[in-house]
Formats: C-alpha cells, structure tokens, sequence
C-alpha cells in the first residue's frame, strides 16, 4: 500500500467523522432553538372536569366549581382593591325553569408585587374553587340539563399584568322529579278513645 493509498483510505472515515460532529451540532442547536421557540409561558386558568350533580326540582342545590392558575401567575380577586383591576367574574346561562342562584367566590390573597410594591393586591393562585346555588323549578321536566358560561380573568405574573381572557364553562346537573308535598293529618275522629 502507497502512502496516497493510506492517505485516501483514513480520508474517509475523517470525513464521515466529521459529518456525524456537524450533524450532531445542528441536532443541539435545532433542539435548544426550539425550546426558545416555545416562548415564554403563557397565563393561563383551567377547569377540573365537573362531575353530573344531582338535585331534586323545587330544592336549591350547590356546584363546586374548581379552577386552577398556572403555575407563576395570579388573577385578580372577585373584589380586587383597585378599580382599576378586572375582577374575576363567573357569568352563567341556565335553561328555563333553572334558576342560578349566589356564586360564592373564596377570598383572595392580600399581597404585593414589584409592579406596584406600595399596594396589597387581592389575588387567586393555584387552585380557586367557586361554589354556585342552582334551583331547578318545582315544575322543571325531570332530566339532564347543560349550564353554560364563561369565566372572566385577568392574570398576572410578578411583573406585569395581561389582557383579559374568558374561559367557557360548562358542566351537567341531573334534574329529578320534586318530592310528594307532605300530606295534611286527617283529623281525628272524636269516637277514638284511648
């Protein structure tokens, strides 16, 4: 074997070893620009699925609604302390002869953040149930029912604050038929004696 003939032979695989290091750095590049392609986290409230809630037509019964705040972020209270804050508001549509009653929301965390570090905020982070009054009607048709409505939130991260969303709500109630009203005691006959 001719040094040329040595020279040709180790060529290729130098070469091959090169391919595989340049491939192997545009894989780790591609990679680590699609991670930034990700972007920054997105604000945002999510809806644990609802069971079917059974009542009774003519009897109040209530939901519990559980939202969760992404991790990072914050929404405003139902009752922040600033007007010019957008509170967090739950708005329901029902079919007729089902009547939405009260919307408890939990009271917010008082704190403060370096966006306005003088003030205490009212907030909700992480899990945030609401608890909703439903009547269904005493003459409603006993059956399952759809409640529909959206969530109206405001989030924030530690440095700012983002525009409004609305999440659509919906979730199911089993209506049944109303309780027998309580029958009246027959009076009593005065020929009983005891």
């Amino acid at each position: 074997m001719t040094w040329t003939d040595r020279k040709s032979a180790t060529a290729v695989p130098a070469r091959r070893r090169g391919a595989c290091v340049l491939i192997a750095g545009l894989m780790l590049a591609t990679s680590s620009s699609a991670q930034d392609l990700s972007g920054p986290r997105v604000p945002s409230v999510s809806l644990s699925p609802v069971p079917v809630t059974r009542m009774r037509a003519g009897t109040s019964s209530q939901v519990e609604l559980r939202f969760h705040v992404a991790p990072g972020f914050h929404v405003n209270s139902n009752t922040p302390k600033s007007e010019f804050l957008i509170p967090t508001v739950l708005k329901l549509d029902a079919p007729t002869d089902i009547v939405i009653g009260k919307i408890d929301y939990p009271q917010g965390q008082d704190l403060s953040f370096s966006f306005a570090p003088d003030e205490k905020l009212s907030v909700y982070s992480g899990l945030v149930a609401l608890r909703v009054r439903i009547l269904p009607l005493r003459d409603v048709i006993p059956a399952k029912y759809m409640i529909h409505g959206q969530l109206r939130y405001q989030a924030c991260d530690k440095a700012a604050c983002y525009p409004p969303k609305n999440l659509p709500v919906q979730f199911e109630i089993n209506v049944a038929k109303a309780a027998a009203p309580p029958r009246p005691n027959p009076a009593q006959s005065p020929h009983i004696h005891k």
